[in-house]
């Protein structure tokens, strides 16, 4: 009776992985496709270019003549650039949080985990006549800026984390006339290996994601990112698939090389930051 359900237990999993990854799968085999075969009836699951030297057709022409480096580039700025920036404003508010005493931190710490709660749509009207004021627009800056300050996501993470190290460390420390900067940057920030590749994996890739911004934001050729970009191919009547699905395979990639590398952190946080003392 067990090994029935090891069996029927594995036969789901083997199903939904299936499922799960096939549209994936579909993805990438049709961005060697050409335009006209990806629709084809009866459908084919192998592109017929597979193999041949015009499979890789859809890549150069992606490189050549929509200038895909250049947006790639503008993406790996903004995501790396906000990343950076929210691990060093979350840490440190986490820091803080977790280790200094004032009055009203509680009810500031509700108020910046409420902000969770908050859709990005809601401000963004007032961000952008924010960043229009400050001469900002078409630029790095409105894409970066936002992103980088104090995120209550990755606050709440560093909190918990900071909460379960012994105070004794502040107290070592403060004996050998370090002061608060210096006990956050040499002591609590190095020990948290796990919460800073989380928050930098997390944040890097709402960041590479995102597309309001950039369409809010940009309107030159020079400043655009990859899902920006990707609006390119389509217009109100019709749509290039194959050039579509081409750049969706190269804006998955850095992500999934990410993850597959820092998983490991990731994993770990999530345990470290759920357990108490």
């Amino acid at each position: 009776m067990k090994r029935i359900r090891t069996v029927i237990y594995y036969a789901v999993l083997i199903v939904v992985g299936i499922i799960t990854l096939f549209p994936f799968l579909w993805m990438l085999l049709n961005s060697f496709n050409s335009e006209g075969n990806i629709f084809s009836v009866p459908p084919k699951f192998i592109p017929d270019l597979l193999g041949t030297r015009q499979a890789f057709d859809n890549y150069l022409r992606i490189f050549k003549e929509f200038h895909w480096g250049r947006y790639t580039l503008n993406s790996f700025i903004v995501a790396g650039s906000s990343a950076i920036g929210q691990l060093f404003t979350c840490s440190l508010a986490g820091f803080v949080f977790a280790t200094m005493r004032f009055r009203g931190k509680n009810l500031v710490f509700a108020l910046l985990l409420g902000t969770m709660m908050v859709p990005i749509q809601s401000t963004i009207i007032p961000e952008f006549l924010i960043m229009m004021k400050l001469g900002w627009l078409d630029s790095y800056l409105p894409m970066i800026v936002p992103s980088a300050l104090v995120g209550s996501f990755g606050s709440f993470l560093f909190k918990e984390y900071y909460e379960n190290i012994p105070p004794e460390f502040i107290d070592a420390s403060s004996i050998d006339g370090a002061g608060p900067f210096n006990i956050y940057s040499k002591v609590y920030l190095p020990m948290s290996s796990s919460q800073i590749a989380t928050l930098l994996v997390i944040s890097f890739m709402n960041n590479w994601n995102d597309l309001l911004r950039p369409i809010l934001y940009i309107s030159s050729d020079k400043w655009q990112t990859v899902t920006q970009a990707l609006t390119q191919f389509q217009s109100q009547y019709s749509a290039k698939w194959n050039l579509i699905l081409t750049g969706s395979v190269l804006s998955v990639l850095p992500i999934l090389i990410l993850y597959i590398f820092m998983q490991k952190y990731i994993i770990e946080s999530s345990i470290s930051s759920g357990v108490k003392g």
